[in-house]
């Protein structure tokens, strides 16, 4: 849990320009609702979905931001703001990824496979209000714009916006 916290705080303090002590890092949202995902997750885990959904629910009341215990977070995820993040059960998340509120990682309801939600890679951004949806891969350093609605895969460096999602950006090969 140090190693955690560590991350956490590196994180957030090189993502938020805002922040001003340390100490603040103990009053993100982002920073408290992984605290519960780790703890629902280990329930979770052990089978015992009840006490994970319970502190789930109690999570997402405290920090607007619900996290699936199922769902896998790699190591320093930053959400800024928080508000009405959902994140699904089968979504992965690798390292280094920023997300903003309103950001949901869901199913399309279509799904035939017991993988529903997407994955997403190490170092994507992703903006406000955007809606990844389905058993969808964003890959390496990915950025998806505010409000897009992503429905297929992104490959590495591309830039998606809009509704339904379009490249507009391809990476550079500087």
């Amino acid at each position: 849990m140090l190693a955690f916290i560590k991350e956490q705080i590196y994180a957030i303090k090189k993502n938020d320009p805002a922040i001003k002590s340390t100490l603040e890092v103990f009053l993100y949202p982002s920073f408290k609702a992984q605290i519960y995902h780790k703890i629902a997750k280990f329930f979770y885990n052990h089978k015992m979905y009840f006490i994970a959904k319970l502190i789930t629910e109690f999570s997402k009341r405290r920090t607007g931001i619900e996290i699936h215990p199922g769902a896998t977070i790699g190591k320093g995820l930053f959400i800024d703001h928080g508000t009405g993040v959902v994140i699904g059960e089968t979504a992965i998340i690798g390292d280094n990824v920023i997300m903003f509120h309103g950001v949901t990682l869901g199913a399309t309801g279509k799904e035939k496979t017991k993988k529903r939600h997407p994955t997403i890679k190490d170092g994507v951004f992703i903006g406000s209000g955007a809606k990844i949806l389905g058993n969808i891969t964003i890959e390496e350093n990915a950025k998806i714009g505010a409000n897009a609605v992503v429905l297929k895969d992104v490959k590495k460096g591309q830039t998606v916006v809009g509704i339904p999602g379009y490249v507009v950006k391809e990476k550079s090969n500087k």
